[in-house]
């Protein structure tokens, strides 16, 4: 007899579902992972949940394991964390992570998982595919010994950069956001804060991760001659408006793009993807990143959830599905 799954889809645009499907058989290249916990990309999964991915972009959006295409009805997801019940002896029973998108059940091939370190909570681990992408844009961006850095928007991406840049000797970090309930989270991960009037500028760095366009318009106020500015955020159909007057060349300013697609030029040489994550996971270990963990709600109610998720920002930060 086949066996079931149940897995959120969004069905069109604002409207999302548990929907019951077969799963496959198990094959020897393969585990069967049931999942204990998952976490919403706020971010990505609110423009997708809303229908607002570019048609453009409906190739480059494509995460692994969705079903269904933009704008819906559509399987989109990339945080798990799961047990592997069936698979290869060296597989069988570990805790795992996988880019999936959020299913109580699957079924995938062996490579495609990463098996978490025995100290990292379910909970935590959720917050990998972010923490990847942080260690990616600091790739990208090269922070130095002793740089003055702002990270606009202190959004789960944006606070993991800002505590990575924090650890280097010498470098003073600045989390720019316009809620102030941030600055508790900034002084957790060992950063400043700043609302966006009072954030200092001439800095060395800047990294942009509102996901608003008027967060790259203060980023570029906030850099100083010949620094960069790291673009993290991804606006899907919304048009942005770049301010490239005022001092924008007199300072000679470089605006970079960051995306976690690809390995960062400057390790893709010697890294792969499986060691960056492997890295996220292992930097994942520390207890003070459990700050970003601010909400949980069962499988069963996501549609509820992320319809809610999806609207206006109310402070929250990663929120974490738990399955039964």
């Amino acid at each position: 007899m086949t066996e079931q799954a149940r897995a959120f889809w969004t069905e069109a645009p604002g409207r999302g579902a548990v929907r019951t499907q077969a799963l496959p058989a198990v094959t020897a290249h393969d585990v069967l992972v049931r999942t204990r916990a998952s976490a919403i990309s706020r971010g990505t999964e609110s423009l997708v949940f809303r229908g607002q991915v570019p048609e453009s972009q409906y190739a480059a959006m494509r995460c692994p394991f969705q079903e269904g295409d933009f704008p819906g009805p559509i399987k989109y997801g990339y945080a798990s964390v799961g047990v592997v019940d069936a698979g290869p002896d060296a597989l069988r029973g570990r805790r795992v992570f996988c880019l999936h998108p959020h299913q109580d059940r699957y079924v995938v091939p062996a490579d495609r998982v990463h098996v978490l370190p025995e100290h990292l909570p379910d909970a935590r681990a959720t917050l990998a595919a972010n923490m990847e992408t942080a260690v990616n844009g600091l790739w990208d961006a090269a922070p130095r010994v002793g740089d003055r850095v702002a990270v606009v928007g202190a959004g789960v991406v944006g606070c993991l950069v800002a505590a990575l840049a924090a650890r280097m000797p010498g470098t003073r970090v600045q989390l720019v956001d316009v809620d102030a309930r941030r600055a508790a989270v900034a002084a957790r991960l060992g950063c400043d804060f700043a609302l966006p009037d009072q954030a200092r500028a001439d800095v060395d760095l800047v990294v942009h991760a509102s996901g608003h366009p008027d967060g790259l318009g203060l980023a570029l106020t906030l850099a100083g001659f010949e620094a960069t500015v790291l673009e993290m955020s991804w606006y899907g159909t919304r048009p942005v408006t770049v301010p490239l007057g005022e001092a924008f060349h007199a300072r000679r300013l470089t605006i970079r793009s960051s995306q976690v697609g690809a390995v960062s030029d400057a390790r893709r040489a010697r890294w792969s993807h499986r060691q960056r994550m492997a890295l996220a996971l292992d930097l994942l270990g520390d207890p003070v990143f459990d700050v970003l963990l601010t909400g949980t709600s069962p499988f069963d109610t996501l549609p509820d959830t992320l319809a809610r998720l999806s609207q206006a920002p109310d402070g929250a930060l990663c929120h974490v599905i738990t399955y039964p």
